[in-house]
């Protein structure tokens, strides 16, 4: 199912305002297609919202952003052959795309954006089965668990040529993030909104509505899968993505108005989603702003600046960074005319180590319990809750009065956060205080 000609031509690089695609503020359904298009636009864009006026403190202005990553219909008519040229299956495409697309996740987005005043949200435009944002980019080898895919899969992990599957990356995948970490930088709150399926694919139900704020690995094995990310990351942050008391807050506010309630299930983040890069990226930027202050002298050196470079490189993306971090952590041996370059980075990588060793506790409870430290999380909703479904269980026509009654419950609890959550760190009894070896510093297992 394919209409090349749904979609107007844009041309961009990076996310730019359009009219909004989510209905009225009344919450009048948009059209709904199941049809994709090969009509490109800017990979990602800034959806305009019409905003209530602001629900919450000034000083909350500006600092929250919303985005939707799995909700485009765009793919370009250059990956519908294979590497030899040869046509994709059409049908195995409007499978992967019916599947994996989160039907109704941009109405969603665009109400809660409305309700918190914000002017827009980020919506991905290219489909979902072409290519993940919440994965870390590359083509997923064959069985990989969902939660484990790359950025690029089937039919197309197994179809395009290197070529096809570099350009992709280059044109979506970094322009994606690129404007994604544009939008990020300096807010405090980053909401991810997804709806997925009502069954797993063991059968079971899953909740109506989830709140996914802990990375998997933590979850499974309590730290982060080494080599993901730098080993100078401190695990405990992997805990959790936002302030425990806001998903508090969505169950509580949700579960009030009939709509049950799951955190962290039916499953967790992947080290490669947007919220956990978010979370990484955010505590080196942090760490560096620290540590200049206390070596100012560090700050224009080239040395300094490739390791920053490395430790932000939560995309896997710089060819540079990634031999910097093989040649520290694997002993890899560099290029012969690149030999001082590494030499020296390496001594200022061990600079930024001993500073951290050495300001552990203080560093750690400072950033984790910070009420500046950046928060995201995502959320689910379940595709049948705002959407009629056909005999095949597609999605035939959005239910708005259901689906903006989930969205402004979720609003609300944002603001009620906002405006009574919020403590001072020093607020708790000193008897609670978390500082045992559930909370860290010092708690988290060895790598």
């Amino acid at each position: 199912m394919v209409s090349p000609d749904r979609a107007p031509v844009a041309s961009a690089d990076h996310a730019t305002p359009r009219q909004p695609r989510i209905g009225d503020p009344l919450g009048q359904a948009p059209a709904l297609s199941l049809e994709w298009t090969t009509q490109t636009r800017p990979p990602i864009e800034a959806v305009a919202v019409d905003p209530d006026p602001l629900p919450y403190p000034e000083e909350y202005r500006d600092r929250i952003t919303i985005d939707v990553i799995h909700d485009g219909d765009v793919i370009p008519e250059e990956y519908l052959v294979d590497g030899r040229g040869r046509p994709i299956s059409r049908d195995a495409i409007d499978r992967a795309y019916i599947h994996e697309r989160d039907w109704g996740a941009s109405f969603v987005a665009g109400r809660i954006a409305r309700r918190l005043g914000l002017e827009c949200f980020h919506n991905v435009t290219t489909a979902r089965c072409l290519l993940d944002f919440g994965r870390f980019p590359g083509v997923t080898r064959p069985g990989a668990p969902h939660l484990r895919r790359s950025a690029i899969n089937l039919p197309f992990a197994d179809r395009l040529r290197f070529a096809q599957a570099r350009r992709l990356l280059e044109e979506h995948y970094d322009v994606i993030s690129k404007a994604m970490d544009e939008a990020i930088r300096g807010k405090l709150l980053k909401i991810a909104v997804h709806t997925y399926d009502r069954y797993n694919p063991s059968g079971t139900e899953r909740p109506q509505v989830s709140v996914i704020s802990r990375a998997l690995g933590y979850q499974m094995d309590g730290e982060l899968p080494y080599g993901v990310f730098d080993p100078l990351y401190p695990d405990i942050l992997a805990e959790f993505t936002v302030d425990r008391m806001l998903p508090s807050r969505l169950s509580l506010q949700l579960e009030r108005q009939g709509m049950p309630v799951a955190q962290n299930y039916p499953y967790l983040l992947p080290e490669g989603s947007p919220e956990v890069r978010h979370q990484v990226w955010s505590f080196f930027d942090w760490l560096e702003a620290r540590f200049q202050t206390a070596h100012p002298d560090t700050e224009t050196s080239p040395a300094y600046q490739f390791v920053w470079r490395m430790l932000k490189d939560t995309n896997m993306r710089l060819g540079d960074a990634g031999m910097l971090r093989a040649y520290i952590h694997r002993f890899r041996r560099p290029p012969s005319y690149y030999a001082q370059a590494f030499s020296n980075a390496e001594d200022a990588y061990r600079h930024i180590e001993r500073y951290l060793r050495r300001n552990h506790d203080a560093v750690i409870s400072e950033y984790r319990f910070s009420a500046e430290r950046p928060m995201s999380f995502g959320i689910e909703v379940r595709k049948d809750l705002i959407h009629e479904l056909d005999h095949l269980g597609r999605p035939v026509r959005l239910v708005p009065e259901r689906a903006a009654r989930i969205a402004d419950g979720i609003a609300d609890a944002v603001i009620t956060y906002l405006t009574e959550d919020r403590v001072p760190h020093d607020f708790h009894d000193p008897v609670m205080a978390r500082t045992s070896r559930w909370y860290g510093p010092g708690g988290e297992p060895n790598k």
